[in-house]
């Protein structure tokens, strides 16, 4: 899995994830691009554990 970022907002322009349930977590991801979400903003939610998609709120 990637993230896409504006360098300088640190906005989320993309997401590329290749796995089990990609379609829904990418789904979920492309309404939070579609209305600005930034990487600081997925680094302050909290994910549902067990979940692959929780693993877009901590990427370094």
């Amino acid at each position: 899995m990637k993230l896409v970022l504006n360098a300088d907002s640190g906005q989320v322009l993309g997401a590329h994830m290749v796995g089990e349930h990609a379609a829904d977590i990418i789904q979920s991801l492309g309404v939070a691009i579609r209305k600005g979400i930034t990487k600081e903003d997925l680094d302050k939610t909290i994910g549902i554990h067990p979940t692959t998609g929780e693993e877009f709120l901590s990427l370094n």
